[in-house]
């Protein structure tokens, strides 16, 4: 966490682009858990416009027919 701080930190204060990739909702960014997250957090809203991406998740889409394909050996075995 302290290592995370220190990049975003160090990118904040040289005023320098950063771009944040995320699968926390914007809620849960803007609600932190506590202090740490909350220090991080701020310094990711004040220099980033949040852009929501949407869409199938495709890890998942495989994950199911990963567990179809296991299911029919499974059932032939």
């Amino acid at each position: 966490m302290e290592q995370m701080f220190t990049v975003i930190d160090s990118r904040y204060r040289s005023k320098k682009p950063l771009i944040v990739t995320t699968n926390l909702k914007l809620e849960e960014i803007k609600n932190p858990p506590d202090l740490a997250h909350a220090r991080i957090y701020d310094r990711i809203l004040e220099r980033c416009a949040p852009i929501l991406f949407s869409g199938k998740n495709f890890r998942e889409e495989g994950a199911r027919a990963t567990k179809a394909a296991a299911k029919e050996i499974v059932s032939k075995g």
